[in-house]
């Protein structure tokens, strides 16, 4: 059996440190690349094309299931685990319409890692022990389609996303241009398009709306 290509996406370094050390003691893992944005994930699954990305959620520039999705859409036959300290049965619904294989709670990786590896290898999903149930009820409640809901009805493009969360994390509209490859009118654009959708006024309102459905941590 070939070795299983692994690649690590965490803004912590003990983080992925700790994950690398865990895998790298099993004899049919490797290791293939390292990331600590999501963006930088999404490059290194491009151009690395891993057999599985194991992606925190809250990650700067791109969070995990922003990342998720990215990649899935240009390197499909990659197998996403995601890695989280935060369970609810809205998380896992999200984690679903991401396209994600699994997901596990950081506090049960120690036990549960190399199990849920073995899975997605055989294409299979797997789900953290704590919230498998929670996983069972958000798959047959799902809906179709990967956009987030937001208080006016409306749904937030992809693009809107991404903007969301550099806007949240404290960017300027230039820097937030310059990130994505676009003018600073178009992240006008965006800005009020998002505002308009969420029913938000201010930057500190968006903030808030992105702590609380974990695309940033406060």
């Amino acid at each position: 059996m070939s070795a299983l290509r692994v690649l690590i996406a965490d803004d912590h370094e003990v983080v992925r440190a700790g994950v690398r050390s865990l895998l790298e003691s099993q004899p049919d893992c490797e290791i293939c690349g390292q990331a600590a944005t999501g963006r930088q994930a999404v490059a290194l699954a491009q151009q690395l094309k891993p057999d599985i990305a194991i992606l925190d959620i809250t990650m700067p520039e791109l969070n995990g299931l922003e990342a998720a999705r990215q990649i899935l859409k240009t390197v499909p036959d990659v197998r996403v685990l995601i890695l989280s300290v935060h369970e609810s049965e809205e998380l896992v619904r999200e984690i679903l319409d991401a396209g994600a294989h699994g997901y596990v709670l950081k506090s049960d990786a120690g036990r549960e890692l190399t199990a849920a590896l073995d899975a997605l290898r055989n294409h299979e999903t797997f789900f953290t022990s704590h919230v498998a149930q929670i996983a069972l009820r958000a798959y047959r409640d799902k809906k179709p389609g990967g956009d987030v809901p937001t208080p006016s009805g409306g749904v937030l493009t992809p693009r809107e996303r991404e903007v969301l969360q550099l806007l949240a994390e404290g960017r300027i509209n230039k820097e937030v241009a310059s990130k994505l490859g676009i003018s600073v009118l178009t992240v006008d654009t965006h800005r009020a398009n998002i505002m308009h959708k969420l029913g938000v006024h201010s930057v500190a309102e968006l903030v808030h709306y992105a702590v609380r459905h974990k695309i940033i941590t406060p």
